[in-house]
């Protein structure tokens, strides 16, 4: 299937590098061989020991397109790619993926700032996927958004996949890039922290949990972030809010680890509006974030997007037809022209309050998330 970033890669690829960056099997190699063309002549992946040694020795294929796969795990990658892309000939286009924070993975070297665009890759969603039908959507929740389990279409083939996953995201990915020895208790704080999702993240509840310093849970955090694992929604405030400052919301970007379905589908929507916030930065550069609102008397918002600091989005989920969210009616009045949606995983109801919040189902907001 054609991936939703494929048309700009191909854009950007006529200006300058492009930086692919994303989960593990999220499908950049897929992506990459589809801009390849026919032609795989061009790719080249640092792990396989063969490839790696045309890497090295610079042994390029004819190819106009060459694609580097996880060369972020060679120390040198910038100054590398920098000498590669200043000596190319005019009409040499360059694609680099990797599973892991491009931006964050220097390792010091030359600066490749104005060679390179960087985008950002996530799993399918609803948009991309064209869902329309309640049915299609449980499907989503219930497989995730990674494309090899969801295509596979079975619900324990999808648990054994997101279980293997998990195991080599550690064994693999980070110990290609971190210096960690004690892996065995950074997996167990990975299977820890799906029970913890929806709710301010407490590093030192965590610390006393697994009787492991404040400094050590808060690296770990660090690196799973890094390698796509998690992702942090920071806290929402406003001179017109009382709103919390410091408390971080973590979610996963493999939802199914989410053991609770309203948690599960809470985290579902926050990696929906990542991916449209992250997209409307990487190709349009938009100064868009996306936040969770709490204010010190406890009431909470599960979403905000920002759009230059200003809400443009309040998003609050429930599992199935409720009420409008009190707290999301607060909100709403303090930015009254802030569009503001209440959605559900099962609901049927679909309608605009009389402060003007739309009340429906999770497809009508998400499949508008292009």
């Amino acid at each position: 299937m054609k991936r939703y970033l494929e048309s700009q890669v191909r854009q950007d690829l006529k200006r300058k590098m492009v930086f692919v960056g994303g989960p593990r099997q999220v499908g950049k190699t897929t992506l990459a061989r589809q801009v390849l063309g026919t032609s795989r002549a061009g790719y080249l992946n640092w792990d396989i020991p063969d490839q790696r040694d045309l890497i090295l020795r610079q042994t390029f294929p004819k190819s106009r397109l060459w694609v580097f796969d996880e060369i972020h795990k060679y120390r040198r990658w910038r100054n590398y790619l920098k000498g590669i892309y200043d000596a190319r000939e005019a009409d040499q286009q360059i694609l680099i993926t990797g599973s892991a924070r491009l931006d964050y993975y220097r390792f010091g070297g030359d600066s490749l700032q104005g060679r390179y665009h960087y985008l950002r890759l996530h799993p399918l969603s609803v948009a991309e996927l064209k869902l329309t039908s309640a049915r299609d959507f449980v499907s989503l929740l219930t497989l995730g958004g990674f494309p090899e389990p969801f295509l596979g279409g079975s619900e324990t083939e999808a648990r054994r996949w997101s279980n293997e996953y998990r195991s080599r995201l550690v064994r693999e990915d980070l110990t290609d890039l971190e210096q960690v020895q004690d892996l065995g208790s950074i997996e167990l704080l990975m299977t820890r922290l799906p029970d913890l999702t929806g709710s301010p993240l407490s590093v030192n509840g965590i610390a006393e949990q697994m009787r492991i310093s404040h400094r050590t849970i808060s690296k770990w955090l660090g690196i799973l972030e890094r390698l796509y694992a998690i992702f942090f929604v920071l806290p929402f405030g406003s001179p017109k809010i009382k709103a919390v400052k410091k408390a971080r919301k973590h979610y996963h970007f493999d939802w199914t680890l989410i053991p609770d379905l309203a948690f599960r589908f809470e985290n579902l929507v926050a990696s929906h509006l990542l991916k449209w916030v992250n997209f409307r930065a990487d190709t349009e550069g938009f100064a868009t974030e996306l936040r969770y609102f709490r204010d010190i008397e406890g009431r909470e918002v599960d979403f905000v997007v920002l759009e230059n600091g200003r809400p443009t989005l309040l998003v609050e989920c429930k599992s199935s037809d409720r009420d409008v969210s009190t707290p999301l009616r607060y909100l709403k009045q303090r930015f009254p022209d802030t569009d503001a949606w209440q959605v559900s995983a099962y609901g049927e109801k679909d309608y605009v309050s009389r402060e003007g919040i739309r009340v429906a189902p999770a497809t009508t907001l998400l499949t508008t998330l292009k």
